[in-house]
């Protein structure tokens, strides 16, 4: 992150003294050569830093053929030696405006001499309309624009200091108001909506519009608005994201763009990227294949890593790769933003994620973390396997559930006892969330009992669709199922696994809404006194089972947590809280700590060190609630330890490559994380 900012800085100076050259040139080549010169210079003039605060145009007008009339043109920019702004107007007037209001001026002729009168041109009437025009615009400081640049606009909490010297008089209402006062409206009317897609579009409006209030208002209200920005909201929003579509958000890959994606990934504006997720849309949540609409997932999940990991926004990258859908509703919407095609699959399919893998080195080097996201089993798997050794690549559908469950199991067990080899575990699903807290766990009971892993692996049964999985359907199974198929004899139902396994903790995988029926539920209770029960599929209506059912069908004994957000449940005078295994405990601390030890590769111990870090900060005031994760509402410091624990084990792995290492790495990981505070502009 600090070496981050030095870059940034760095490239702030070079593009002062850039503009500074262009602009003394221009008094020499004429307003033509000069606007050439800055569209060149177009793509690495996003100024995002303290440096120039606030991003405008700096030439804003459109041009077809250099067409008749003289253009005028207002130019606003930084000067390095003054540290004053540079104003072009009327023409031929170039002005100096220092600190103190002075101002010097030199002649520069910016006229073009070509026929057609005095009148200025705007080139937007009805006789053009069907002429080229070149979209000429610089990233520099000024008043209407600014208003528009979601990283800088500060809406009325610009003061007046800041109106005279952006240009904002009379663009604004006169009244300047505090961030916290706009955190405190945008509360207000966000909780007038009714409907949670409502408020979900409230917050993406507010996210294209101003930034830093975006991420304040959610790191102020993360409890009750970490629902909205991501599970369960995000899977309507995905559903629905053709109809509610307005501004384009990360980068589009499709098959169109095989063999340019490299040059496709330099048309983002930002350069130094750290955290990229990715998505091919084959398996949103638990709803399914939804194709180019789940770029709602990357776009939420990049939002969490800055509001609660602090990773910086301009830093993360969401991604989406089209390759077609295969619902046939989709197909046939008229709504639909991606490719109308079926799903490419087999060499197409392996040669376009190749490349992308490759541009993405290319572009942002050894250190950027590619998070797969929603990817079909068959393809997560082998992804994870195939880049694992050669980037630095996370799965939060398999790695990141894991984490966070055995935070939950390990913290569950100072309320039921014993340890995790103590335990017998029984899962419904057998995917990607399946299968790697499967080997998870199995990971942990070895590391902790130096228990050879297939030993370990004999305390865990897997459900699937066609039964427990056993020796007898091996050569029936997917790769991923083969290490757990055990001796026993065939088994179709779930509640005779249950009686069959005699587990005491359930987890349910599935992506099936109610599999944990009434009788599997009484089941659990049956055989342990403190069953323990984790629905985790999303959206809510995927959760195996509702929280009211596990506690009112255990009697109150059940230890429960979900993947989807429930409401306390009360039952016979106590009210129980239920635990959400939510992944955004995991993933954006775990990324924050890959990040600021600069780690290449992700090891599993890394996982173990970001559970155990999770489970170490549930206190007993939380046990005494029935909670068995700590509150989101301390998640920035939750994900601050999370960091340091990851980082530390990236530097003992030797893994690490920012040296040398903090001496805090706590204290370290908080000063790393960005804040959403209104900086003060020059």
């Amino acid at each position: 992150m600090i070496e981050h900012k030095d870059r940034e800085r760095e490239r702030e100076r070079e593009r002062e003294r850039e503009i500074q050259r262009l602009l003394k040139q221009s008094s020499s080549l004429g307003l033509s050569a000069f606007s050439v010169t800055m569209i060149s210079l177009h793509r690495s003039c996003f100024l995002n830093n303290s440096g120039i605060s606030g991003s405008s145009s700096l030439f804003s007008y459109k041009l077809n053929k250099l067409p008749p009339a003289s253009v005028k043109a207002t130019a606003l920019g930084p000067n390095s030696d003054t540290n004053a702004s540079v104003l072009i107007e009327n023409n031929k007037v170039f002005k100096e405006i220092t600190q103190d209001g002075t101002s010097a001026a030199a002649n520069v002729d910016i006229n073009l001499t070509v026929a057609g009168g005095d009148r200025e041109v705007y080139y937007d009437d009805a006789a053009t309309e069907d002429q080229l025009v070149t979209p000429w615009s610089v990233s520099v400081a000024s008043g209407y624009s600014l208003l528009r640049d979601p990283h800088h606009n500060k809406g009325l909490a610009f003061t007046e200091k800041e109106r005279d010297a952006h240009y904002l008089r009379g663009l604004l209402p006169p009244t300047v108001i505090s961030q916290d006062l706009q955190v405190k409206k945008m509360m207000y009317s966000i909780r007038k909506y009714k409907v949670p897609l409502q408020k979900y579009m409230a917050m993406m409006d507010l996210q294209e519009t101003n930034e830093r209030l975006f991420y304040k208002l959610l790191i102020d209200n993360v409890e009750e608005l970490l629902p909205v920005v991501y599970t369960p909201t995000v899977g309507e929003a995905c559903q629905k994201y053709g109809s509610i579509f307005r501004r384009p958000q990360g980068v589009f890959i499709s098959l169109k763009e095989k063999g340019k994606i490299h040059e496709v990934l330099r048309n983002w504006p930002q350069k130094d990227i750290q955290v990229i997720v990715v998505t091919d849309g084959e398996r949103i949540l638990g709803l399914g294949d939804l194709g180019c609409q789940g770029m709602g997932i990357p776009i939420g999940k990049l939002s969490l890593y800055t509001a609660l990991g602090g990773v910086c926004p301009s830093a993360c990258l969401p991604v989406t790769i089209d390759v077609g859908t295969n619902n046939e509703q989709l197909l046939n919407d008229e709504f639909y933003i991606g490719l109308r095609r079926r799903r490419a699959t087999g060499l197409e399919y392996a040669e376009l994620m190749d490349e992308f893998m490759t541009a993405v080195k290319q572009n942002y080097g050894e250190k950027v973390l590619i998070q797969f996201e929603d990817f079909a089993n068959h393809n997560a798997f082998d992804l994870l396997a195939k880049y694992g050794t050669t980037h630095l690549v996370f799965n939060d559908d398999i790695q990141g559930t894991a984490s966070v469950v055995l935070a939950g199991l390990v913290a569950a067990l100072k309320v039921v006892g014993g340890t995790l080899a103590d335990h017998r575990f029984l899962f419904l699903g057998a995917g990607e969330a399946g299968t790697g807290i499967a080997e998870l766990i199995a990971l942990e009971i070895s590391k902790q009992t130096n228990m050879p892993l297939e030993e370990a692996r004999k305390k865990i049964s897997l459900v699937d669709s066609k039964g427990l999985i056993v020796k007898s359907r091996i050569d029936s199974l997917q790769h991923f199922k083969k290490p757990w198929a055990h001796d026993h004899e065939p088994i179709k139902k779930l509640v005779d696994a249950v009686n069959g396994t005699k587990p005491t903790v359930l987890i349910g995988t599935s992506g099936v809404g109610r599999t944990f029926t009434k009788e599997v539920v009484e089941a659990m209770a049956a055989l342990n006194d403190k069953p323990i029960i984790f629905s985790l599929s999303n959206p809510t209506s995927q959760s195996e089972c509702t929280a009211e059912e596990a506690y009112t069908w255990s009697k109150g004994r059940a230890i429960f947590a979900s993947g989807s957000p429930f409401n306390p449940v009360e039952y016979e005078g106590r009210v129980f809280v239920p635990g959400q295994a939510n992944n955004a405990y995991i993933f954006p601390g775990f990324g924050l700590g890959l990040i600021m030890s600069g780690a290449i590769r992700v090891h599993d111990d890394m996982l173990l060190a970001a559970s155990e870090a999770l489970a170490a900060q549930v206190t007993q005031e939380n046990f005494d609630k029935g909670l068995i994760y700590p509150p989101f509402k301390n998640i920035r410091q939750i994900s601050a330890n999370i960091a340091a624990n990851v980082a530390a084990k990236a530097y003992e792995l030797g893994l690490a490559t920012r040296q040398p290492r903090p001496k805090d790495l706590v204290k370290y990981a908080e000063s790393c994380m960005y804040n959403p505070a209104y900086r003060s502009y020059r």
